[in-house]
């Protein structure tokens, strides 16, 4: 798509088309973070500049991102960032994107936490949750993953929002250096059926790491693994939070209530789909 020699109006209305054509959710809301991003301008000033030239250079930019976003690649890796829980965070093709509705965890367990708790985050990721819980909640947050790539991610978000977490490589618990009793176990961890993912939307399908997506034929695996060994990891009166799909709330709930959980909750996300599930463990 060529972009020199018109105006930023004009460009965003052909970005928009082009993304629309492209079958991009959202296309004009897209168009106009890329415009934003490729020109240096925020919104304010992107609208007083709208009956002006559009410089070559951003042109050029504009040119291989829009390519990029019509082959569905998520505008979170091309941009190199989102936002969560007010924070920014580096994205790449190795994490999941942090999404809105992995705040209503957070904020969940936000409410629990206490500053200097010990807080323990399964299959991190990008880090969102566990650099949430240091830079809100003031928490001792440990974060393991299984992704080595996955993790140099989460330590960069970790250092460029400032905080401190110990993250370690490897499956679960066992990536842990030594047992220890946390206060809180929270995780989103890989939770789709594994005939569901080839259906989803390509940018999730073809562009995030399948490993962390794919929670085999019931969806509920990590979390049967999780549940069966937090015992062992968690204080007494402990809290266990987790981020289920919307269908999962009853199925999660019962593991809970089968392995010495009460006060189980199931709570709903800003579309109203069940999307945390909060239990209190007691070894009683």
């Amino acid at each position: 798509m060529n972009c020199s020699s018109n105006t930023y109006r004009e460009v965003l209305a052909r970005i928009t088309e082009a993304l629309s054509k492209a079958g991009v959710p959202d296309a004009s809301s897209d168009a106009r973070i890329l415009l934003e991003e490729d020109s240096g301008l925020d919104y304010s000033h992107l609208l007083m500049q709208m009956n002006e030239q559009l410089p070559e250079e951003t042109a050029e930019k504009l040119h291989v991102h829009v390519a990029q976003r019509k082959k569905r690649i998520p505008l979170q890796q091309i941009i190199g960032y989102t936002e969560f829980m007010g924070l920014k965070f580096y994205v790449n093709e190795h994490v999941l994107c942090p999404r809105q509705d992995t705040e209503v965890l957070v904020e969940e367990a936000l409410k629990k936490i206490k500053p200097g708790m010990k807080v323990l985050d399964l299959c991190t990721g990008s880090g969102c949750i566990a650099v949430s819980f240091a830079k809100l909640g003031f928490a001792d947050v440990t974060a393991t993953d299984i992704s080595e790539d996955a993790l140099a991610v989460a330590r960069r978000n970790a250092q460029e929002n400032g905080v401190d977490v110990h993250f370690f490589k490897g499956d679960l618990y066992n990536a842990l250096p030594e047992q220890d009793r946390y206060d809180m176990i929270v995780s989103n961890p890989p939770y789709i059926c594994t005939s569901v993912i080839d259906t989803l939307e390509p940018e999730v399908r073809d562009h995030e790491p399948r490993i962390a997506l794919d929670g085999t034929a019931d969806g509920l695996a990590f979390y049967r693994r999780i549940i069966s060994d937090s015992g062992n990891y968690l204080k007494e009166c402990g809290h266990l939070l987790f981020e289920i799909g919307y269908d999962q709330g009853t199925a999660v709930s019962e593991l809970l209530r089968n392995n010495a959980y009460e006060d189980i909750q199931v709570i709903k996300d800003y579309s109203r789909n069940d999307r945390v599930v909060a239990a209190r463990f007691t070894s009683q």
